[in-house]
């Protein structure tokens, strides 16, 4: 999965990602689906999540973006520059794809490889 942040503002920094992947988690584990890759850049994550069929790819999605903005925003008061339109961090979209036929740690890989800043 890829979120991009509204307007692909340049928001985070290394903390604000850390911070996210724990947050993302956690989030991960309330649908019983595993976290397995998270980095991101400034202005995007990506994520390698495992979750079992009976999760809406939709739901799980709309829970880890709003979850995320809402602690976000409680916790790092400095990103609320970024929540200027519409009091949101992310955009409306997303993109989501199967990793089934692709090798797993070739995604993993690609993933590992993000420029995160410092």
């Amino acid at each position: 999965m890829v979120f991009v942040t509204k307007f692909r503002h340049k928001v985070f920094t290394d903390r604000h990602l850390t911070r996210m992947e724990a947050i993302m988690r956690d989030v991960c584990a309330d649908f019983e689906a595993e976290l397995v890759q998270f980095n991101g850049e400034d202005n995007h994550v990506h994520l390698l999540v495992n979750f079992p069929p009976k999760v809406a790819v939709a739901r799980l999605v709309n829970s880890l973006k709003g979850v995320s903005s809402r602690r976000l925003r409680q916790e790092f008061p400095d990103l609320a520059r970024h929540y200027y339109r519409a009091n949101k961090l992310w955009s409306g979209s997303y993109f989501a794809g199967s990793a089934g036929g692709a090798p797993l740690n070739a995604v993993q890989q690609y993933i590992e490889q993000q420029n995160r800043p410092g």
